[in-house]
Parts: structure tokens; C-alpha cells; sequence
């Protein structure tokens, strides 16, 4: 049986239909891409299957084997509650016996009644084999072995970074032990370096996953099958985004040529209908009708391919051209608090280059484009900009947008020698139409606010465009438009990004941002990924030998490599028998009287048993490497 089944689903909102009949089964450890353009019903999809929304009809079916967990778009929605507690809330259950076993106790003591022993009995047991005796150490290993540090653990969620968040949430799906995960857009707000970290994990993870995502180089990296929403009606294709992208172009293809050859067929067919009755004899009445009916057969089979969903439609142009040297910075530098973000960060670009920038979250992307644009100072270095040069900025957070103004509005105040017919024009290419130019900036998405910045940015007609996180919010159709638009941009581009698929579209260089300045690589993400892979044990041991040793010194080094085996070897044998010891005395301790009446005093062994079990293991295997 499949892990997940979803049949005849439908769903509507007041009037609007979301989709229709929409039936798809998920395999065990399939690893699924769930697309579509913003708001045609991902999300609400999602939390039907989650069993939080009833549909207008059909429904979800999963396995017997299949625990179901959601992690959302917006994650940690307890601002207040600290990071353990947030990760501790996923064991609602266990934490609610926990004070029933207290109560218990207390009973117990005041009443030890058969009855009331027999309860307290049953519900530890109970306790003990849904990993009650360990989920707080669970807990803290797992917030240690994904990065928080032991004094964040008592942080508010709300001071979190979004991708500290991300990962947070992810850690309450994996303690859950959930198998089917239901992931919306999990690379929000995390640098590569967390996305990669996903990557592998959802690579490694053994049950099945639906994921919402319009990062399409990740999907490339991680889904086995890929789902579409389009049209009120979903369509699986097996294969990643690009095999999706490739596929669905043939099969659109191969509908319009049978659509047309169809529509010229029943012309045809027609055609003879017609010629027969003219003719007017009683056996041409025959065949027309025999005719006609083969025309009705193809015309009650005829499926006319769907439309294109309508794109922006965008153009950017610059009014006038730039020196040769658009931008030289050197020696820039910054600090807050006393933290320093980064050093000696020096670059020159030339016109018509594409230069993107990336960097973990923090490193100071953001401020050394503030730096750049002149609204904060440089603590030392310089910046100079070349002969014409005209900046034109993106903001990520969308600051330069007034919120209180309609769409109209705030373009039209941005320019307004322009007439209302252009500007209506304008807002119409950028998929506002009719009476949705007169939306307040402030009820609309972040994918909408994106689309009037974007417009903006169109209308000024920049020669130096400095791009903060520009495909954030956008759907792929948007994200691939604005990347065909950008590719024909005669002007220079700065970007920070960490869109990958974006990079490779458009990149000729790529600068790494960290503390100590960039490092330029010429080419796109993927020759940067080429340029810092890690080279493999044996390639690294290679390059760091002589390129010729002789047997003298070839026997030296095998000595010492055979001297320091053996001296592992020991201590791992010394290790393992101080370890057996210490398991075999907490065994005893855990079995004592005294023992079994301290709760407390139970959790805490128990904690230092896993933990001298754990390190148990990974000495055996240590000492087995070392034996073979």
C-alpha cells in the first residue's frame, strides 16, 4: 500500500475554486516536489492532508505504518516560549503523563491501594516505551548536534534567525518520529550552507516527503517525483524539476499538435458531410450521416490544451550607458557592538559584468550593500563609483514600499509625469488588473509587494542594478521571467542571492562574503562548488606527500603509522573496559529500590547509561577500524 493516497480531492473558498478532483499516491521513501504559482492552493492542500481543513469532497488515505508531520512556512509561532521549550512541546503527550504520574505518586503515598498502584504501574510502563525516560536528552543532543549552543537554548524563538527557526522545526518533525513529512518551503530564510546541511538530510531520511518549494536547484537535489498544480488539477511526472521542465513541454507539445490535427480532421470530415448533401441522393445522405458521426466522435474526444498562466511581463532598460568602471571598493570594513562582520573586502566591476554575492546568514551582505549606497558608513575603506552611473536598488524587506498607498499610487507618486493609462499599463504587465491596482500595498503578499518593487525598479531605467534576495517571494514562472528579463539587461548587475538555479542562469562571478573579505570565483555556482569541494582522504593524503620518497623514508613512515595504530588500539581497549564497568554499575544503581521511588534520580542514570552506551558503540567501531 502507499504510504499516502490522496483521491477526488476538491476544494473552494466562497467562491473561488482551488482544485478539483485531484488524486496522487506517494510511495514509501519517495521524495515528492509539490509546485504551482502562488495561491492556487499548495498550502491548503497540505493541511487537508494534515487533517485541519475538511475538503468539499473526497479524501487523504495513509498506511497503517504512516505518522504524518507538517513543517510550516512560518515556523515557531510562540515568539515568546524558548528554544527548548518550542523543540520540548512536540511531546505534548509524554509531558502530560508526566504530571499524571505525578499525580500518581502522590496518590499512591496518600492511598497505595491495588487499584491505585496498578495505575501508577501501567502508566510508566507506558511512559517508558514511548521514550518518556529520555526525550528531554533527546532533546538537548539534538539542539547540540544541530548547532544551538547551550546558551541559546533558553533564547525566545521570536530573536531566532528564520533559518534557526527552520531548523528548529525540522528537529520537532524528526523527534516526532514522524515518516511522512510535509515540508512548505523549508529553505526560507536559510543560507547554502543550512540548505546543503538540508540536502543531506532529506537525502539520508528513510520515510517519504511532499515538499512545497520554489527553490528549483534544490529540488533538482532532492525529489525522485515532482507534482503540479495547475488549472485546479495536479499532474505527477517522475523526475526532479528539470525532468519535470523538460516533460511537461513535450507533453503540452504533443497536446497542441493533436488538438490541431484534430480540429483539421473534423474540418475535413466536414467538409465531405457537406459535399454529400449536396449531392442529395439517398446514398450520399448515408454516408454524410455515417460522416458525421465519425466528426461527432472526435469532437466529444477533443481536449483543448490549457492556456499558459499569464507571467509578468517586464522589460529593463537602462536610459543611458556607464563608464567602463562602474564600481571599485577596497579595504571596506564594518563592526557592531564590538562584532566585527567583515574585513578588507575589496572588488571592481566592470559594466555589463554579474556579479552575485553570497555568505552564510550574518555575515553582512546586506550592510555592506547599505555601505555601498551610502546609508550607513564605512568604519575604514572606500568606495567609487565610475562616469554615469546610475544605481538602482532592490530591498529584500521592501522598505522603499509605503504601505498605506494602493498599488496605483505608489507608482504613480514615484513617477508622475507618467499619464494613469500608462501606469495602469504597467501595473497590468505586472499581473495587477482592473480593480486590483487600487489594493493596499499592506493586504497584499510578499509575492505581490515584490512584483511593485520589481515594476519600480523597470521604470527607472538604472544602469547598476543592486539586487537584495530579488526572486524571494516569487513563484518559479516569476523567478524564471525575471531571470530572461535580467539575462537581456545591457546594464551591470550586483545580487545577492542564494537562489543557486538563479546564480547559474546568470552569473560571471561570484564573490564569497565572510570576516575576512570576498573571495572572487569567475564563473557560476556551480564552478564555485567545483572550486571548494573538499578533495576526497586519499586525493588530500596524495597531494601532501613528496612526489617521491625513498624506501628509507617509506619504511619510517609505515613504522610510525603501525606505532600510533597500536597505541589507539590500547586505549580503545582500555576505554572499552572502563565503559562495560560503568554500564554494568549503573544497571545495578537503576535496579535498586531507592531508585525506583526518585523519579528524578531514574532520568538522570538513565541519561549517563545512554550516554556511556553511546560512546560504547563508537569506541567498537573505532576499535574494529582499527583491526581490519
Amino acid at each position: 500500500m502507499p504510504a499516502l493516497s490522496v483521491r477526488s480531492l476538491s476544494m473552494s473558498f466562497v467562491e473561488q475554486k482551488l482544485f478539483e478532483d485531484v488524486s496522487f499516491e506517494i510511495e514509501k521513501g519517495d521524495k515528492v516536489g509539490f509546485i504551482g504559482a502562488n495561491g492556487v492552493g499548495k498550502t491548503t492542500l497540505f493541511r487537508i492532508i494534515n487533517g485541519e481543513l475538511e475538503p468539499d469532497s473526497g479524501g487523504v488515505f495513509t498506511s497503517s505504518d504512516t505518522t504524518v508531520g507538517y513543517m510550516q512556512q512560518h515556523a515557531c509561532t510562540h515568539p515568546e516560549r524558548s528554544v527548548y521549550d518550542e523543540l520540548l512541546s512536540g511531546f505534548s503527550r509524554l509531558i502530560e503523563m508526566e504530571e499524571e504520574i505525578d499525580n500518581l505518586n502522590h496518590l499512591v503515598g496518600v492511598s497505595p491501594t491495588p487499584e491505585n498502584i496498578e495505575a501508577q504501574t501501567a502508566l510508566i510502563e507506558q511512559f517508558e516505551s514511548m521514550g518518556g525516560l529520555t526525550y528531554k536528552s533527546r532533546a538537548r543532543s539534538a539542539l547540540l548536534g544541530f548547532g544551538f549552543e547551550e546558551k541559546s537554548f533558553s533564547m525566545p524563538t521570536g530573536r531566532l534567525s528564520g533559518g534557526q527557526r527552520s531548523k528548529l522545526s525540522l528537529l520537532k518533525l524528526l523527534l516526532s518520529k514522524s515518516n511522512f513529512l510535509l515540508l512548505d518551503e523549508p529553505t526560507n530564510h536559510l543560507d547554502l550552507s543550512s540548505v546543503s546541511w538540508l540536502e543531506g538530510f532529506i537525502r539520508d531520511f528513510k520515510g517519504s516527503m511532499l515538499i512545497i518549494s520554489h527553490d528549483r536547484y534544490f529540488l533538482d537535489n532532492v525529489t525522485n517525483k515532482t507534482i503540479e498544480l495547475e488549472h485546479t488539477k495536479t499532474m505527477m511526472y517522475k523526475g526532479n524539476y528539470t525532468e519535470f521542465k523538460r516533460k511537461k513541454q513535450a507533453y503540452t507539445e504533443s497536446l497542441k499538435n493533436k488538438y490541431e490535427n484534430d480540429l483539421k480532421e473534423i474540418k475535413r470530415i466536414e467538409g465531405i458531410v457537406e459535399q454529400q448533401k449536396r449531392w442529395g441522393r439517398e446514398r450520399n445522405f448515408i454516408t454524410a450521416a455515417s460522416k458525421q458521426k465519425q466528426a461527432d466522435k472526435i469532437k466529444a474526444q477533443l481536449i483543448a490544451p490549457e492556456g499558459e498562466l499569464e507571467s509578468m511581463r517586464m522589460r529593463l532598460s537602462p536610459r543611458r550607458e556607464s563608464g567602463e568602471d562602474v564600481l571599485i571598493a577596497s579595504g571596506l570594513s564594518k563592526s557592531f557592538g564590538g562584532k566585527q562582520l567583515f574585513s578588507n573586502v575589496g572588488f571592481h566591476i566592470r559594466r555589463g559584468e554579474r556579479v552575485f554575492i553570497i555568505g552564510d546568514n550574518g555575515c553582512g551582505k546586506t550592510t555592506l550593500f547599505n555601505m555601498l549606497l551610502g546609508r550607513i558608513p564605512c568604519d575604514s575603506g572606500m568606495v567609487d563609483y565610475g562616469a554615469q552611473v546610475d544605481i538602482g536598488y532592490f530591498d529584500q524587506m521592501q522598505s522603499d514600499l509605503h504601505l498605506e498607498k494602493t498599488a496605483l499610487d505608489e507608482v504613480w507618486d514615484t513617477f508622475p509625469d507618467l499619464t494613469e493609462t500608462k501606469v495602469r499599463t504597467c501595473l497590468g504587465s505586472f499581473l495587477f488588473k482592473g480593480d486590483e491596482v487600487f489594493k493596499p500595498l499592506s493586504q497584499m503578499s510578499g509575492g505581490e509587494r515584490a512584483r511593485i518593487s520589481l515594476l519600480k525598479l523597470m521604470l527607472e531605467g538604472d544602469n547598476l542594478l543592486l539586487l537584495d534576495e530579488p526572486t524571494n517571494h516569487l513563484d518559479s514562472a516569476s523567478r524564471e521571467q525575471l531571470e530572461n528579463t535580467l539575462s537581456e539587461y545591457d546594464g551591470t548587475m550586483l545580487i545577492i542571492s542564494h537562489d543557486r538555479y538563479f546564480i547559474n542562469k546568470l552569473a560571471t562571478c561570484v564573490l564569497k562574503l565572510d570576516k575576512n573579505g570576498v573571495t572572487k570565483y569567475l564563473g557560476d555556482y556551480d564552478y564555485y562548488l567545483e572550486k571548494t569541494a573538499q578533495p576526497a582522504p586519499e586525493e588530500s593524503e596524495k597531494q601532501s606527500e613528496p612526489k617521491k620518497l625513498n624506501d628509507y623514508q617509506l619504511e619510517k613512515q609505515q613504522r610510525a603509522r603501525e606505532r600510533k595504530r597500536q597505541s589507539d588500539l590500547q586505549k580503545c581497549e582500555e576505554r572499552i573496559e572502563e565503559l562495560d564497568a560503568l554500564i554494568a554499575e549503573l544497571n545495578d544503581e537503576l535496579q535498586s529500590g531507592e531508585c525506583q521511588s526518585d523519579y528524578e534520580k531514574l532520568m538522570e542514570l538513565t541519561e549517563k547509561l545512554q550516554s556511556a552506551q553511546a560512546e560504547l558503540d563508537e569506541t567498537f567501531e573505532k576499535w574494529e577500524e582499527l583491526n581490519g
